[in-house]
């Protein structure tokens, strides 16, 4: 299995605000699919489009990606507009309000070179306690999220941007937070059925291109396996049941509900057998180096079906070229439109 086709299965994180030598020659070594920004590299919007622009001229063209939900999810400071968090938004019951506010992050994102927004979040806020998720639901009722995640989807693709529904197949209900361990949701398939699926049947009718998945262990879905692992998860019921055909994509493998638990190199191969088709490697390039080193040995020595990667390689090309059709757009920042658009949230919220 060539390099340039595992590297595709890589999206990675870099270092700072520029590409510096080291990095680079890495990021030429892997040649991943993919890099995904953080606050780390968040320079001027000016400095943005410049590094953006340094990465897509390498010589895998990757894809560049961010977390960009609105509220305490935001990696991009000022001038870039400030949105509430989904909660807020989800306060206002407004799937056109949703729309617009997509739209508007869309133009943002994407007139400074990025490409894929992991958002909307299409959890179902249903455990108070939850660590992790809390407003960034946008409600606890099933049906408001399904409305307002499609919206909210229907609006970053026509301002530009790739969106990514998020955690598969629900991360609302937790206890824990899956950066720091393994949570374990005990809901029934008929909870489940209930609460966590409705929004990501949603999406899916409506064609979301791209889905992620939750580091949460659902011993009715599957006792062994969280469903980043788990082919009964990912294929048997996302693809098979679900009809879902875009990318699905792992949270971050460098967390601790994955790598508290087995090397990087092992989980790769797993997450990939269960049907994941793209691996965020965020943290460290050294770890995004002993991925594709496994991916490689497995996909020689039988670990790994090549047939498996053909798939993921497959799907990664025609969100490559869903890309390419999306409008090309501009925006000066700040914006005065957009900054209205948040006063408009904020007044419906008296």
């Amino acid at each position: 299995m060539k390099r340039e086709a595992v590297g595709q299965l890589l999206f990675v994180g870099i270092p700072g605000r520029t590409l510096d030598a080291d990095t680079r020659r890495m990021l030429e070594q892997l040649r991943v699919g993919g890099i995904v920004l953080f606050r780390r590299n968040a320079g001027t919007p000016a400095e943005i489009a410049a590094l953006t622009a340094e990465l897509h001229a390498l010589p895998s063209h990757p894809l560049i990606a961010i977390d960009h939900e609105g509220g305490r999810v935001m990696r991009l400071g000022e001038p870039f507009t400030k949105f509430p968090a989904a909660a807020v938004i989800g306060g206002c019951h407004d799937a056109d309000l949703a729309y617009r506010v997509g739209t508007a992050m869309g133009v943002e994102l994407a007139s400074v070179g990025i490409d894929v927004n992991f958002a909307p979040v299409l959890d179902v806020h249903s455990n108070p306690a939850n660590p992790v998720i809390g407003d960034r639901a946008f409600g606890s009722d099933p049906e408001l999220v399904s409305q307002l995640g499609v919206a909210m989807m229907r609006g970053l693709l026509d301002g530009g941007i790739i969106p990514c529904g998020k955690h598969f197949p629900g991360h609302g209900v937790t206890e824990k937070d899956s950066h720091l361990e393994l949570p374990v949701v005990r809901h029934t398939r008929a909870e489940i059925e209930r609460t966590e699926l409705p929004p990501f049947r949603a999406a899916i009718a409506a064609d979301v291109p791209m889905l992620m998945t939750a580091h949460v262990l659902y011993p009715a879905l599957d006792a062994e396996r969280p469903a980043t692992l788990s082919r009964l998860i990912l294929t048997d019921l996302l693809r098979a049941e679900l009809g879902f055909g875009g990318v699905v994509v792992s949270d971050d493998l460098e967390m601790r509900a994955i790598a508290g638990h087995q090397p990087i190199g092992d989980a790769a191969i797993v997450t990939l057998n269960a049907g994941v088709d793209v691996l965020l490697v965020c943290e460290h390039l050294s770890e995004a180096a002993l991925a594709c080193g496994a991916i490689e040995k497995a996909a020689g020595d039988g670990g790994l079906d090549p047939q498996r990667i053909s798939a993921a390689l497959q799907r990664l090309q025609r969100l490559r070229e869903q890309r390419a059709r999306l409008p090309a757009v501009t925006c000066a920042l700040p914006s005065a439109a957009h900054r209205a658009l948040v006063a408009e949230i904020e007044r419906h919220q008296l």
